[in-house]
């Protein structure tokens, strides 16, 4: 229920941290705002938010550096809400770990259909659910939706997990990024196609021996990414 999930805006401009806030409450959200970095950081650890709606221009720590605090202990969804268009820009946001990137000036309205979209796919919006998926020492369970490789957890965000999961079901299967795009997106929102390597490299760091020689995630020139059906010890 949204009454459970607890948002931490991050915002230095008043006037817009307002609109922020009163378009999330009037829609049932709980809500706790910050203008600054490294109080988000603090807040984040004292309150253990549901989502994080991030400005990146802050006094102190801008919001790259927040991101990155935040996920090296927690899976939040974070949304980036900047003036910052350049695509360079919504790469690396999203690199960081970010779940979706939007730009100001923007419609309220919009940016409340993101968060509800993006809080449904980490809460287990995934396609239906199946046995464990095994590739060498590589692990995924659909019903507890949990990954391990050679037996210790992996955490991985929302993003990440669907891609994987996509590919763990079709072992050899070349996806396009524009299929791996829909498995990330699937309410249809608007994101630069390099959002998909992006994730793929998070995956490829999380899961591989050697990120710069993969076993497991496969890259196609041309056609996109599979997953290997086999993986030597």
């Amino acid at each position: 229920m949204k009454r459970d999930v607890l948002i931490l805006i991050v915002e230095d401009d008043p006037n817009t941290a307002s609109l922020v806030d009163t378009y999330l409450t009037r829609e049932g959200y709980r809500t706790v705002t910050t203008s600054g970095g490294s109080d988000a950081v603090a807040l984040a650890h004292r309150h253990r938010p549901g989502f994080v709606i991030l400005d990146v221009m802050l006094p102190g720590a801008d919001g790259w550096e927040v991101c990155r605090e935040l996920r090296k202990f927690s899976d939040v969804p974070i949304l980036f809400l900047t003036a910052r268009e350049e695509e360079i820009d919504r790469v690396l946001g999203l690199s960081l770990g970010a779940d979706d990137y939007v730009v100001k000036p923007f419609s309220p309205r919009e940016l409340v259909a993101r968060v509800e979209a993006i809080l449904r796919r980490s809460r287990g919006s995934a396609p239906p659910s199946g046995p464990v998926l095994t590739v060498g020492e590589l692990a995924l369970d659909a019903d507890k939706q949990r990954v391990s490789l050679a037996g210790r957890p992996v955490t991985l965000t929302s993003l990440e997990y669907r891609i994987l999961l996509a590919l763990m079901r079709s072992p050899g299967r070349i996806f396009s990024r524009d299929e791996l795009l829909g498995y990330c997106y699937p309410d249809g929102e608007t994101v630069v196609d390099r959002v998909v390597d992006v994730h793929i490299g998070k995956l490829r760091q999380k899961i591989e021996n050697d990120p710069s020689r993969p076993e497991y995630i496969l890259t196609h020139r041309g056609f996109g990414y599979s997953l290997a059906e086999e993986v030597g010890s």
